[in-house]
């Protein structure tokens, strides 16, 4: 089955601070702020949305087509891609634009500085479907373009394409119609536990009201694993244990990996969940979120253990 994953595709740059931020700061000259600080070294690694969760599939033997936008400064990244056999057919190349950046200083008392440059992502993806057979293909909504975040649901729906709704960090610029049209047109609605609240405040929908439209919420939970609620009721998946917990940053993203893995092997939801949260539990071993790494055989050993 083809899988297509749009989103955002960005580098992230950390640098780290050894001084405390507040030691240079003036209370009474916030007005007038100008400082500058000296970091020890930056760090470039590959994030954004769609990256995550098509590094984990790719991890898992799948090959998602990725629909983005990028910049002028995207090499690195393609070759990347290409190295982990993701094709590069559906990212649109903005000569004018640097790809999405994200700037993060972070220093000694783990206080953190943030730039976003959200650069080629402020353009759509207009990835064409024609000729595509619906049946054979699941899609992934996640955090991104916002044209791309409202028109690519239309598009599946035109053609028939089952998709995941993921919007994310997305949703406070999202209108309530435009969740309400994507939530409607959806096969799963995925999201955390805080930002369902937020959609269900948004639109003046209830849980109740879009299980009875037929769909699956998918409930992330950290720690406590995820809730799949459907007409029928829910089911809790626990969490899968890792080895260690070191940034628990791109465990979201791993999740919908092994999520997918799962619907388009042809596993029932609940097994795709616990694929979703065992792969999510590689994830928060690592600082960063396409660091992490395992094998077909340690995958589903963790699985076992874990279920």
């Amino acid at each position: 089955m083809k899988v297509y994953v749009s989103g955002s595709l960005a580098y992230d740059r950390i640098m780290d601070f050894q001084g405390k931020f507040k030691d240079h700061i003036l209370p009474e000259k916030i007005h007038i702020l100008n400082v500058s600080f000296m970091v020890n070294g930056l760090i470039e690694k590959y994030g954004g949305t769609a990256g995550n969760i098509a590094y984990s599939l790719a991890l898992l033997g799948e090959s998602p087509t990725i629909l983005a936008a990028v910049g002028k400064d995207f090499d690195s990244y393609a070759q990347r891609l290409t190295r982990f056999k993701l094709p590069l057919e559906g990212l649109r190349r903005i000569e004018e634009e640097f790809t999405s950046g994200c700037y993060i200083t972070t220093d000694a008392a783990n206080n953190q500085i943030t730039g976003f440059n959200p650069g080629a992502m402020k353009h759509g993806s207009d990835y064409d479907f024609n000729g595509i057979p619906a049946e054979e293909c699941l899609a992934v909504v996640a955090p991104g373009n916002l044209d791309d975040m409202v028109g690519y649901p239309r598009k599946y729906r035109e053609h028939g394409i089952k998709y995941i709704f993921d919007p994310g960090q997305q949703i406070p610029v999202l209108t309530a119609e435009q969740m309400l049209e994507a939530i409607e047109g959806c096969y799963i609605l995925i999201t955390n536990d805080y930002e369902l609240e937020m959609i269900l405040k948004a639109t003046g929908l209830t849980k109740e009201r879009i299980l009875a439209m037929g769909k699956t919420v998918i409930t992330t939970l950290g720690e406590d694993g995820s809730r799949i609620s459907t007409a029928e009721g829910e089911v809790i998946i626990p969490s899968a244990k890792p080895k260690v917990v070191n940034d628990p940053t791109g465990a979201g993203d791993a999740y919908r990996s092994g999520l997918v893995k799962g619907l388009v092997t042809g596993e029932d939801l609940e097994t795709a969940a616990k694929m979703g949260t065992v792969c999510g539990s590689f994830a928060v071993e690592y600082h960063g979120t396409q660091e992490h790494s395992f094998t077909q055989e340690e995958f589903w050993e963790r699985y076992k253990e874990s279920f």
